[in-house]
């Protein structure tokens, strides 16, 4: 009798190494490597992520094959293609790292009941401490980041698991073919796509930045932070692989791994809140609507606002799918606090064009800016972008960068051109920021104020 063979489907683990399920189904018997193109997640994503996704798709069959195997890839709703395909290679379990979003749920627990008799076997996750082992005293998921911070770091994590690809007994399938990868302009440029690219990405980082991370780490013009964020988000690496190499003086990058954990743990606990306010009182918070609101979101989105370090930022997302962290709440807070939009219609526009787009962390990142979501005392913070822009961009390198209409500029003007006595070659501001800033803290106290209950 043939030994039992398993499948294991690959989400948002996209790597061989430090790969908990692939560990387990390897004991099993033979391995067959299955990834399901799902029209749900691939619709919302924009350009970027989809073309690099299929390009770590490419590289991981690139590999496979090297071992004599192959990644079979299949398009459709998971809960019929998973059954097909354990049915067709008459496989006895299916193996997954376990999915923690609100649609991740829900399909799994869809896909396990289309399975009938055959286990659909979690192991592991995409997270250090999965979403849901860490409570406060009385039970309940924490909302504020400071204690779940000190509750994560007690509670550890795993070694990294031991999953060597060549000692795994790997399954072909003839006849399978992966998608052709979507258009990207050739202006777009996406980091290299694949599981050594996404190791070199993080020596680097180690070797070159890591120790200066907590001076630099909002410096956009230094472009010293770690660009491994669309890795983390495919699972190409896995946070308990970048835990195990860092030192307790390296817990300023800790800290920012920890971030992403706990609004994946909120978006678990409150999965409502990727579309609504956390904060219930900021619901009724009205966002400007109408033909000047939509030539302002036009303006923001395209970088001319004529606030430089806002459109920068913006410009940098058009042209690399990826904007530096400090300047990401920058030109978040000028669209919610400046031009009185609807931070849901910048998170859309975010995981449309970020290729390291990650729903937890984007919408709940925007909500920590918009004054909706779990900080305390969020509404009076609206970054000014001037004051950013001279702490963060002294010399003006990074707007230079991006803006080439300002190059020529003395840095005295290049992070308030408007105050430039000889006319720049750049737009006109949109909006003046003393005064947007005073209609913003007007709205939140008085929305904060109706809506609390009286004691």
């Amino acid at each position: 009798m043939s030994r039992p063979l398993s499948i294991l489907w690959f989400r948002r683990d996209l790597r061989f190494s430090d790969h908990p399920a692939l560990a387990k189904a390897a004991t099993r018997g033979p391995v067959l490597a299955l990834f399901v193109i799902d029209p749900a997640l691939m619709g919302p994503a924009g350009l970027p992520r989809r073309a690099f996704l299929i390009r770590t798709l490419r590289d991981m069959d690139r590999r496979l094959q090297a071992l004599g195997a192959q990644l079979v890839v299949q398009q459709g709703r998971p809960e019929q293609v998973v059954p097909e395909v354990a049915m067709r290679v008459r496989a006895t379990e299916v193996h997954v790292s376990a999915d923690f979003g609100p649609y991740g749920t829900k399909r799994d627990q869809r896909v396990a009941a289309a399975l009938g008799s055959v286990p659909l076997v979690q192991t592991g996750s995409p997270y250090a401490v999965s979403p849901h082992r860490l409570t406060t005293v009385t039970g309940q998921p924490y909302k504020v980041f400071t204690p779940y911070f000190r509750a994560w770091s007690r509670h550890g994590w795993p070694t990294p698991a031991s999953s060597d690809p060549q000692r795994v007994n790997w399954v072909a399938v003839p006849g399978n073919r992966l998608p052709d990868e979507p258009i990207v302009p050739p202006s777009i440029l996406l980091p290299p796509a694949g599981e050594d690219a996404a190791n070199e990405a993080w020596w680097r980082f180690r070797t070159e930045c890591l120790s200066r991370y907590s001076d630099t780490r909002d410096r956009p013009d230094l472009d010293v932070t770690s660009r491994i964020s669309a890795y983390l988000h495919l699972g190409v690496l896995h946070p308990r692989t970048l835990l195990s190499a860092l030192g307790p003086e390296d817990e300023r990058f800790m800290t920012e791994l920890a971030w992403r954990e706990f609004y994946a743990s909120v978006l678990w606990a409150w999965p409502q809140s990727a579309r609504s306010s956390f904060d219930a009182r900021m619901s009724g918070l009205l966002a400007e609507q109408g033909p000047d609101a939509e030539a302002r979101f036009e303006a923001w989105r395209e970088g001319r606002t004529g606030y430089p370090i806002v459109d920068a930022g913006m410009r940098q997302l058009r042209a690399e799918a990826w904007m530096h962290n400090r300047v990401r709440m920058l030109v978040a807070s000028f669209l919610v606090k400046d031009l009185h939009l609807d931070w849901r219609r910048g998170a859309r526009y975010f995981m449309r064009h970020l290729v390291d787009g990650d729903l937890a962390s984007n919408q709940h990142g925007w909500q920590w800016v918009a004054g909706t979501g779990t900080d305390a005392s969020p509404y009076f913070r609206i970054f000014n972008p001037v004051t950013q822009s001279r702490r963060f961009d002294p010399e003006g390198v990074y707007i230079r960068r991006w803006i080439p209409e300002l190059r020529a500029a003395p840095v005295v003007y290049v992070h308030e051109p408007w105050r430039s006595p000889t006319p720049l070659d750049y737009v006109p501001r949109i909006v003046d920021h003393a005064v947007e800033r005073k209609r913003s803290l007007a709205v939140y106290a008085a929305l904060r104020r109706d809506a609390t209950p009286p004691t």
